[in-house]
């Protein structure tokens, strides 16, 4: 049995007594999966994995899932960077606003996989936000305005026609490819989606992808969006890790949203990301 701790009230555990590095054990990638669906978020210490390691864990959970528009390490397609060098002051970070991740393909992560390998001595910190529990407590008038209704994702940060200005464009260390005039192109997702394991529900609506409901321009739909955003990044709904060398963290992508703090320039950060999918959101 996993050993397993609470981190607040809506999403997140701690999970210890494990070793990340045997996953020959069936019963332990079920109870992982188990685990994960219960809490969104898992956060495993000290467990120090090589990029095989970890690529075999993101196995656990689905099959592995290459990114489009950011470029992989060299070495790996499969698995990205996540690095910030301590010269880069100015500019972004990556994921440095609400988001879910690539909502705007057609099938979107199911989750992935931080691997933490240099960690700022203060600042840098991950914040998720549980998307279920800020579709339940939605007032009832935004939860009969969301049901059966889809909603339009774009890829604005690698198209044309929302391309974000130089300044606001994360660090040089991670490459991405911009001008793409295919992320511009219109995605329907469910606005609200169920967890195929728990039949737990959540909005699925993105600060940064989603432009408009369907059948409703942007400006109509800019008020609800809106509202529904400043509800569900409530701290209430929230949970954020201070990250420490060799943390492994887990997370549901159709379940969340997360935000990667920017608050320690003059140091270096480094986490190893994989990504794992599943049938598109329903």
């Amino acid at each position: 049995m996993l050993e397993t701790d609470r981190l607040t009230g809506f999403l997140g555990a701690k999970i210890s007594g494990v070793d990340l590095r045997s996953l020959d054990d069936p019963e332990l990638g079920l109870a992982l999966r188990s685990t994960l669906a219960r809490n969104s978020v898992l956060v495993i210490r000290d467990q120090w994995l090589s990029i095989e390691e970890q690529k075999r864990l993101t196995e656990v959970f689905g099959a592995l899932m290459q990114l489009p528009y950011v470029a992989p390490m060299a070495e790996d397609p499969e698995v990205i960077a996540v690095l910030k060098e301590a010269h880069e002051k100015s500019g972004g970070v990556f994921g440095g606003e609400w988001h879910s991740d690539f909502s705007f393909l057609e099938n979107p992560p199911a989750g992935s996989v931080l691997n933490a390998v240099e960690i700022p001595s203060v600042g840098g910190d991950t914040v998720w936000s549980s998307q279920s529990a800020a579709f339940e407590t939605l007032p009832d008038y935004l939860k009969s305005f969301l049901e059966g209704r889809r909603a339009v994702h774009v890829g604005k940060p690698y198209g044309v026609k929302f391309a974000p200005p130089a300044k606001a464009q994360a660090n040089a260390s991670i490459k991405m490819s911009r001008g793409d005039p295919d992320a511009d192109r219109e995605i329907l997702h469910p606005a609200v989606v169920t967890d195929p394991d728990t039949g737990a529900r959540a909005l699925f609506l993105n600060p940064i992808y989603t432009t408009r409901f369907e059948d409703m321009t942007e400006e109509e739909s800019r008020p609800f969006l809106e509202q529904i955003y400043k509800h569900a990044t409530r701290p209430d709904f929230s949970f954020r890790h201070k990250w420490r060398p060799g943390d492994v963290v887990i997370w549901d992508n159709r379940m969340t949203l997360h935000y990667a703090t920017n608050d320690y320039a003059g140091s270096r950060r480094l986490l190893y990301r994989t990504t794992f999918q599943r049938s598109a959101p329903r």
